[in-house]
């Protein structure tokens, strides 16, 4: 049975989707724009910026269900250019704290309202 886990401290979803679903102990996010869920907007800067705000509501959406980075089993992350791959890098080895999840990255051609980064997340329990 797939539960629906929402939360008002991220971004709601902008589509016909959910935040996250979970099922079976796993927790799929959809995948996170750098949007503040304060303000609408992107924050001030670049990809470190926008990074470090994708994160900011994956966190909030874990902290939903109950989980945090440490249960993060893998990441999918989408840029806008793939110079901003070392940027993003950067900021994405501060969120885990021991060993890092299974990533892919990889650049596409556009993002939604123009973002640089979109991560989505798996979580286990």
């Amino acid at each position: 049975m797939k539960k629906v886990i929402a939360t008002n401290n991220a971004p709601a979803a902008i589509g016909p989707y959910s935040q996250a679903i979970e099922v079976n102990g796993m927790v799929f996010i959809s995948g996170q724009l750098p949007v503040d869920p304060a303000t609408g907007d992107f924050p001030q800067g670049g990809i470190k910026e926008q990074t470090a705000q994708s994160f900011e509501n994956i966190k909030a959406i874990l902290a939903e269900a109950g989980l945090t980075t440490d249960n993060i089993v893998k990441t999918t992350v989408l840029l806008n250019d793939i110079a901003h791959f070392a940027g993003m890098n950067e900021v994405y080895a501060t969120q885990f704290s021991g060993t890092f999840p299974a990533r892919s990255a990889f650049a596409v051609r556009d993002l939604p309202k123009g973002a640089m980064v979109e991560i989505e997340v798996i979580a286990a329990r």
